[in-house]
């Protein structure tokens, strides 16, 4: 059955169509496509784009049920004026549309479900081999991540000197790409993994640019950039587990100006009919998240104690997507402990935020899951299970800083009936708390990296006095009778 022959499509779910139309020239560049679904008095336009051999393709994600129709308008006889109409249905029960912000500095599913986001980064994973690609996917299986950080773009960095099995371009003779044209094949691959990791319930967070280059992607003229996110938001923003990050340290690609990154912004603001959330990773200088087309902080820190303070300055949601790597690479950004990664999420996480991990052991293939994917070999991801359970178990739509201990660097609170508090690197043997006086509360200590949690008997409520192990890195769970 063809996407024409359809007549149905889940809500959240990607209507395709397909067309025939012109593949002499150059198509992806002569040829304008777009289409208009109607439903009702609600108009919403989709940008087309051709995906090789005389093939052209309009996605589109419908958000509300009902019958939809089209039509496509295009420079193209042979594509103009195309009309047609679906019926969009309930969604299964594991289909929760895609992320969006909530309650200022949260995240939600369309259906109101909650997100609470446990990333981690694999650069060019997609670039690997076929076989590596798949135990990629397997790992993720098993592991507790719901959104992954990928580049669009090939790397040439450190422990990345091998060519991608594909190009998002052609090659030219001196290696170089032929930024006019796209190579439909590689963009096939990529929507193929985007659906499998969508299958697998993790977010796609796409870094359409980065500086770690050979080929000439970092360095092209601004019509090819543009031409560039006009084509990728068209082929992909139908997948409902897409983020758009407008590039992996931005500030380190000098040829961009900060007008270019807001055009881009612009672009993919203006080019995406279903609004996905953008952002922008820094290295060293934060890009201004106050900026109306941001919809929350990427932000690449050793520090997430300083999550408050990054909340306070935007109030937007704070995703500290790199604050160093698990591993024991030559490198300080990527050599720190199971235990330090496990210490950064906790400490972000009760402070109102939330963290990506990523992991750098030397292997004799130069196979580091930051980059490539495979099998992640450290001790913190069991523990980032652990911690996503208790935050899953908890109050919904996330937690948000109090102080009813001054003297722990971090405690979290939803309104008055559950607070989670955390000792950081502190490690008392007692703690003063200051809860309600017109409440009591059950206490359990939690031990992050043991992954335990005990109960304490008796009930606890206004100024009271708790025991605790007198060792750093543990946690306290209260909740109101």
């Amino acid at each position: 059955m063809t996407a024409q022959e359809k007549t149905t499509v889940s809500r959240w779910d990607t209507f395709e169509l397909t067309l025939d139309g012109p593949s002499t020239g150059n198509p992806f560049i002569d040829v304008e496509l777009h289409a208009e679904f109607r439903l009702g008095n609600r108009t919403v336009r989709a940008r087309g784009f051709y995906d090789g051999d005389g093939t052209y393709r309009i996605r589109f994600m419908p958000d509300t049920l009902g019958a939809w129709t089209y039509r496509t308008s295009s420079n193209s006889p042979a594509l103009d004026g195309k009309t047609g109409e679906f019926v969009c249905t309930e969604p299964a029960a594991d289909n929760h549309g895609p992320v969006g912000v909530t309650n200022t500095y949260h995240f939600a599913y369309a259906d109101g479900t909650p997100y609470y986001q446990i990333g981690t980064t694999c650069y060019v994973w997609n670039h690997q081999a076929d076989a590596l690609q798949e135990q990629t996917l397997r790992t993720l299986a098993d592991a507790p991540f719901n959104k992954l950080r990928m580049c669009v773009f090939p790397k040439h960095y450190l422990y990345n000197q091998r060519e991608p099995i594909r190009h998002p371009c052609p090659l030219n003779g001196d290696g170089k790409i032929d930024a006019s044209r796209f190579n439909p094949a590689y963009f096939q691959h990529l929507d193929r993994r985007v659906k499998e990791l969508m299958a697998l319930g993790i977010e796609a967070d796409l870094i359409l640019f980065h500086g770690y280059d050979k080929w000439g992607y970092s360095e092209m003229d601004a019509e090819s950039d543009d031409r560039y996110l006009r084509y990728v938001v068209a082929r992909l923003a139908a997948y409902r587990n897409v983020w758009w990050s407008m590039a992996n340290e931005y500030d380190l690609m000098k040829n961009k100006t900060m007008a270019d990154w807001d055009r881009f912004f612009n672009i993919v603001q203006e080019t995406d009919p279903h609004e996905h959330l953008r952002s922008i990773h820094n290295c060293r200088e934060f890009y201004d998240h106050n900026k109306s087309w941001v919809t929350h902080q990427s932000i690449q820190r050793p520090d997430t104690g300083e999550v408050g303070a990054w909340r306070a300055a935007c109030r937007k949601p704070v995703v500290v997507d790199e604050c160093r790597y698990e591993g024991n690479i030559e490198k300080g950004w990527g050599n720190i402990s199971a235990r330090d990664m496990v210490h950064k999420f906790w400490l972000a996480t009760v402070k109102g935020g939330y963290v990506g991990h990523g992991e750098t052991y030397l292997h004799p293939d130069d196979i580091l899951w930051w980059s490539h994917g495979g099998e992640l070999r450290g001790e913190s991801p069991a523990r980032v299970a652990f911690l996503k359970k208790l935050i899953e178990d908890g109050p919904a739509q996330g937690l948000e800083p109090t102080r009813i201990c001054g003297d722990l660097p971090a405690c979290a609170a939803k309104g008055d009936a559950y607070y989670l508090l955390y000792t950081g690197d502190c490690q008392p043997a007692l703690a003063y708390l200051n809860l309600p006086a017109n409440a009591a509360y059950h206490l359990e200590i939690i031990d992050p990296w043991e992954m335990t949690v005990t109960p304490v008997d008796g009930t606890f409520q206004g100024k009271c006095e708790v025991r605790l192990p007198g060792k750093p890195h543990m946690a306290l769970r209260l909740r109101r009778c």
